[in-house]
């Protein structure tokens, strides 16, 4: 029998907010383990942050019990606090502070003192791999580096309970393996761990998840075995005549098809319940198309347990008028860009060139400068030397009229958090020049696109993220630009979110609309034409996501991932590199 301090005990928890006709939580009753880490999963608005503040005694119940290794959350928080770390979505690290003094901070608010505090220091500082970083300042650290902080801070007083609201959020492939190498070392040292997530590939990793929707608890159990339920419905479909993006969005339209998204050289299917590949066949009636069965992820069970999607065409698309096409006009082109502070180069002599109507995607971890790069390219950024052209015009000397072509929607969406929806679709059409009867009728398109009209007069920062993105994008596309320049797009957001997000991507493609952007998302990557991968400031690999997989390919990994892709292609170039003077 599992002992009262190695659980978590949910008994007919509910939680209702005022003005919500359904609870953000209803009536959860389960058990939670210590010795492993649990995954706690579910598309945007599941209630996943409603409950892990539930846990950490921040919001009241609305009806049942909670207990949190022996402890009630609201009347023993005192003795529960004290044993345990929680590190939510926006971890309060002081950025004008050093690594050292946030540490000596949390230490301070900890009571952790004298010769334990300089062992927990150096225990956590080798732990994250910040000891040669303890001088500089948080908020000069990559996101990889923060979060590995968040990491450090949360666990100064040695908690035996760890809540972690999703940590990998925008943080890098290599520098989420390395988050979940530590919580999973913790987990065997019998730290009792739940670890919140939209990335389903981190979910794989979790001995047991609990998956929710709405509220309410789907699944709990071994990822395996949810993924297993889907076995001989994952397909690989391709057709030499038609091209991914138009093959996936007529695949879509299909009642035999719950899930489609583009993987490489092919489309990765989900049949629906009680559908077979003879029945796709005849349902799609193209001759010349190759199906062949592949191994199911999580991600097709969780989709799959979800519904499939519910959009399934971009009402955008409809909207935007085409552009003219010259696929091998050069719109976007970095020439030898450089960008340095003092004597750091962010950006290091990187040239590339973008074609009308492609998607070209901008990789590689935090710090690498790829954020840079991007700034340079639409504009935000003056380059130390090198050109960013776009349409053929230097935005050093043509920025203002080269602007009136771009959209651009930020990594932190730029909307106006205190302003209602209404009010910034206004603000950002009036911005790019609309006005009277055009802008009015440019609002009406945008809300019905992206299904604004319930949330119209809600105050934005009230929104869940998947409708702070819908309506970041609807604000970068008032003007129909030539070309979308996109930074994390989707940082954050769930799978399906992410799937509606990409539709409007790729209807605005096939009116001849180039995109650029910068992901942490390797599935995303799958979406993108040709991929530059930034590395130490400069580009160390190009070519189609294709193209960077065969660069890895060999006995061990003959099939690589993108991510595999990803880190091999950088674990390659340190190799390579390493005996350079840094």
């Amino acid at each position: 029998m599992v002992s009262s301090d190695q659980l978590i005990r949910l008994m007919g928890v509910v939680k209702h907010f005022p003005g919500l006709e359904n609870p953000a939580v209803a009536s959860l009753d389960t058990e939670i383990r210590a010795g492993g880490v649990t995954g706690l999963v579910g598309p945007d608005g599941a209630g996943k942050t409603t409950l892990m503040r539930m846990l950490a005694g921040l919001l009241i119940p609305s009806e049942g019990q909670l207990s949190v290794a022996g402890f009630d959350p609201l009347t023993e928080d005192r003795a529960l606090h004290a044993i345990l770390g929680y590190m939510p979505q926006k971890f309060g690290l002081y950025e004008d502070l050093t690594v050292m003094e946030n540490l000596t901070l949390y230490a301070e608010l900890r009571d952790v003192e004298g010769q334990v505090r300089e062992q927990t220091f150096k225990r956590l500082l080798k732990f994250t791999s910040l000891e040669p970083f303890t001088d500089r300042l948080a908020g000069k650290l990559s996101g990889g580096m923060k979060q590995k902080l968040g990491l450090a801070c949360t666990l100064v007083g040695q908690p035996k309970v760890l809540l972690l609201d999703e940590p990998g959020v925008g943080v890098d492939p290599i520098s989420r393996r390395e988050l979940w190498q530590m919580v999973h070392e913790l987990a065997d040292e019998g730290m009792l761990i739940l670890w919140s997530t939209s990335y389903l590939d981190e979910a794989e990793q979790c001995r047991e998840i609990l998956l929710m929707n709405g509220g309410k608890l789907l699944y709990q159990g071994d990822p395996k075995t949810l993924t297993q339920q889907v076995a001989g419905r994952s397909l690989l479909v391709s057709h030499p005549g038609e091209s991914n993006r138009q093959l996936m969005q007529r695949l879509l339209k299909l009642d035999v098809v719950s899930d489609a998204v583009i993987q490489g050289h092919a489309i990765r299917l989900m049949l629906a319940k009680n559908s077979t590949v003879d029945s796709l066949s005849r349902a799609i009636n193209l001759p010349g198309l190759k199906i062949s069965e592949t191994t199911p992820r999580f991600e097709d069970a969780f989709i799959d347990l979800l519904g499939g999607m519910a959009i399934v065409e971009s009402a955008l698309g409809n909207m935007l008028h085409t552009l003219p096409h010259n696929p091998d006009e050069t719109v976007i082109e970095a020439r030898t860009l450089t960008k340095k502070f003092g004597h750091f180069a962010a950006t290091d002599h990187v040239t590339f060139a973008v074609k009308r109507g492609e998607i070209f995607g901008l990789l590689g971890p935090n710090g690498a400068g790829k954020s840079t790069t991007f700034k340079m390219m639409c504009g935000l950024m003056v380059p130390s030397s090198g050109d960013a052209l776009v349409l053929g015009m230097d935005l050093k000397k043509s920025s203002g009229q080269a602007r009136q072509h771009l959209g651009y929607m930020a990594q932190k969406f730029s909307l106006y958090s205190n302003l209602t929806v209404m009010q910034n679709l206004r603000f950002f059409s009036g911005i790019y020049g609309l006005s009277g009867k055009k802008q009015g009728e440019k609002i009406n398109d945008m809300c019905e696109a992206f299904a604004l009209q319930p949330v119209m007069n809600s105050v934005t920062d009230s929104l869940p993220l998947g409708f702070k993105q819908r309506l970041a994008l609807a604000c970068s596309m008032m003007h129909e630009p030539d070309i979308l320049f996109l930074d994390e797009p989707t940082s954050g957001v769930d799978p399906i979110t992410r799937r509606e997000f990409w539709l409007h991507i790729n209807s605005m493609v096939s009116k001849g609309v180039t995109v650029m952007v910068t992901t942490h998302f390797m599935d995303e990557a799958e979406y993108c034409d040709r991929i530059g991968l930034v590395y130490h400031g400069k580009l160390i690999a190009t070519g189609t996501p294709d193209d960077l997989k065969q660069q890895v390919v060999d006995s061990q990994t003959p099939d690589p991932t993108m991510e595999q892709a990803f880190i091999g292609l950088i674990s390659r170039w340190d190799k390579e590199h390493s005996h350079e003077p840094s």
